[in-house]
């Protein structure tokens, strides 16, 4: 298998590592307050970066849930270590999925009309 396709199903397996591990982690640590959905884990080309997307279900609570889990990286990092067999541990961020946001609001349009 060429060097390119090994490094893609790397990145590809590390990022669904993650997004495993981010819904377990979240499942425990998340209150009752807010739904959080992890959506998807991008891994950079050199995998010592990754930024988990999350949706928050209800909306005006997406600034406390994205406040909460930036708090956590760092458990959360310890977390992979626990749980993983990943060598080497990349630098998590936490963002807003506003794609899946998007993509559900388009969702709701299109049933309503």
């Amino acid at each position: 298998m060429p060097e390119h396709r090994n490094n893609e199903h790397r990145t590809e397996k590390i990022e669904s590592i993650l997004v495993g591990l981010a819904s377990k982690f979240f499942s425990i640590e998340a209150g009752p307050g807010s739904l959080l959905t992890v959506t998807k884990a991008e891994v950079d080309d050199s995998s010592k970066n990754a930024t988990i997307f999350f949706t928050v279900f209800p909306d005006n609570m997406e600034r406390s849930a994205l406040d909460f889990t930036k708090r956590k990286r760092s458990e959360f990092r310890d977390f992979i270590k626990d749980h993983s067999r990943l060598s080497l541990i990349p630098f998590i961020d936490f963002t807003i999925d506003l794609g899946e946001k998007n993509r559900q609001r388009i969702d709701t349009l299109s049933n309503n009309s």
